[in-house]
């Protein structure tokens, strides 16, 4: 491959993959064309898409940016699965994908640019973002919730009372 096609595929991958923080790293090599094209299927459902590529190529492409440590543990035929929603949901998808598809090899993850590499496996443990909003939503409110019940409590004490009065009265 001559260096000018090397360039115009280094930049097509840049701009493909410019704004992504976040992928996962897999091996398709084993699966036939009717199991991968379910799996990209799943994957589109999950709003993620599927691209091969050299791995060379790749890495030159992510220098630079939040990919670049995923870039320099390519190894072996690979394929990056992007998502423009949580990649942690898109995880614990690929992760019920191997049970089912023996032959699909989950190797590494980048989280939000983390430096750090992760395995898919530690990020399906993960919590997504719409579990971590309900989490945040539920302490915001439970203040709230507690002094709503501090509040009732004397009047319905004071009512009970009034009652027992007016019971006795009768």
């Amino acid at each position: 491959m001559s260096k000018f096609v090397k360039g115009l595929l280094t930049e097509e991958i840049r701009q493909a993959f410019d704004g992504v923080s976040s992928a996962c790293v897999v091996e398709l090599t084993g699966l036939n064309v009717k199991q991968q094209e379910k799996l990209r299927k799943d994957l589109r459902a999950k709003s993620a898409r599927v691209r091969i590529v050299k791995n060379s190529i790749a890495r030159r492409a992510f220098e630079g940016g939040p990919l670049a440590p995923l870039g320099q543990s390519l190894e072996g035929p690979c394929a990056l699965v992007t998502t423009q929603q949580s990649v942690v949901d898109v995880a614990k998808m690929l992760m019920e994908a191997a049970k089912e598809f023996k032959k699909l090899k989950l190797k590494k993850a980048i989280f939000e640019g983390d430096a750090s590499l992760l395995t898919i496996e530690q990020l399906a443990k993960m919590k997504g973002k719409r579990e971590l909003l309900g989490e945040v939503a539920m302490l915001i409110v439970s203040p709230g919730r507690a002094i709503a019940g501090c509040l009732r409590a004397p009047q319905g004490k004071l009512a009970g009372c009034i009652k027992t009065l007016a019971d006795r009265a009768a």
